[in-house]
């Protein structure tokens, strides 16, 4: 039987205008169109592996709104376990997302209910923790339970996946709990605290033997539209490209990578094959608006992957 994939982290009602393009400091634009979707980093990540086939639980926290209510709905009826989800007396998380005509994105993230996720719920869920295959977590809950929850996992040598996102300086003792540090870019750039920018053939190579140095087990650069890079502790260092796609929406694509990826580790695949998977996964959700409405079920996901053939043959 498959282990299970337990994600700590968030949950967010997102809030998503499209316009022509993203505003700039002091500028109003005319948008196109709102629409409000089931988000935060936490819960699309469940939500990516849950589609996929993957056995999932969340640990996080709601607000004891009506967001709060449809959001637990809507991760129940994507098949994601929630009974360790609690409710507590505040708003639940939402992101404020501005979208442009090429589908790329600026997001301001309020936690809300998220900041409740203490050390003492990652104690409170030991047995749950202990018996994962995998545990998936990022930066939009407390630094100081990310930090707990990765203590843990080294102790009880359950393999940590960490989505250093939004972006921040972190710890050589947090980084040398992490199995699978999964950063794009601009995460990688603060991690090294580097001028934040594209990042050349050579210096993703550099970007992630520093990371390595740092203590992180393996380390995957997400590059999106260019794929992901890989650097791994048996030595491997593989570039995978990205498919060819018309995207729409940009949101969670990473998200949908790492719970693809995790998915692909958990059924056996070896770390390459698993990130060529979580390419085709991610290049799939950008196809489609919103975050947890755009990951992709297996039936989806191999249709995509027969057309991406015949556009390759033809």
């Amino acid at each position: 039987m498959q282990k299970e994939i337990v994600v700590v982290g968030s949950i967010n009602l997102d809030l998503v205008a499209s316009s022509s393009h993203i505003p700039r400091a002091g500028e109003t634009v005319a948008g196109s169109t709102f629409r409000t979707f089931p988000g935060g980093k936490g819960a699309n990540q469940a939500v990516a592996a849950a589609r996929l086939g993957g056995a999932v639980t969340i640990l996080g926290k709601l607000g004891n709104d009506a967001f709060g209510v449809e959001l637990r709905d809507s991760l129940e009826q994507a098949g994601v376990k929630t009974g360790p989800v609690e409710t507590v007396a505040d708003s639940s998380g939402v992101a404020l997302i501005n979208t442009d005509a090429a589908g790329e994105n600026a997001i301001t993230v309020i936690p809300g209910a998220n900041a409740y996720l203490s050390p003492v719920d990652i104690d409170a869920n030991s047995e749950l923790l202990r018996r994962a295959g995998i545990v998936l977590t990022q930066l939009e809950v407390p630094l100081e339970t990310v930090e707990c929850l990765a203590r843990f996992t080294r102790q009880e040598r359950v393999p940590l996946m960490l989505d250093p996102a939004p972006a921040r300086p972190l710890s050589p003792a947090l980084l040398a709990c992490v199995d699978w540090l999964t950063p794009n870019e601009t995460e990688a750039c603060v991690l090294l605290g580097r001028e934040e920018k594209n990042l050349s053939q050579a210096e993703l190579q550099g970007a992630a033997n520093t990371l390595l140095q740092r203590g992180c087990k393996n380390v995957i650069l997400k590059l999106g539209v260019r794929g992901c890079y890989l650097a791994l502790a048996d030595g491997t260092r593989r570039a995978v490209p990205a498919h060819k796609v018309v995207a729409v929406d940009t949101t969670a694509a990473g998200d949908a990578f790492n719970g693809a990826f995790a998915v692909g580790l958990l059924s056996g695949k070896d770390p390459v094959h698993s990130a060529e998977w979580a390419c085709a996964v991610a290049a799939l959700s950008v196809t489609r608006h919103g975050a947890q409405p755009s990951m992709p079920t297996p039936n989806e996901l191999e249709r995509f992957l027969e057309a991406q053939s015949i556009g390759l043959n033809s």
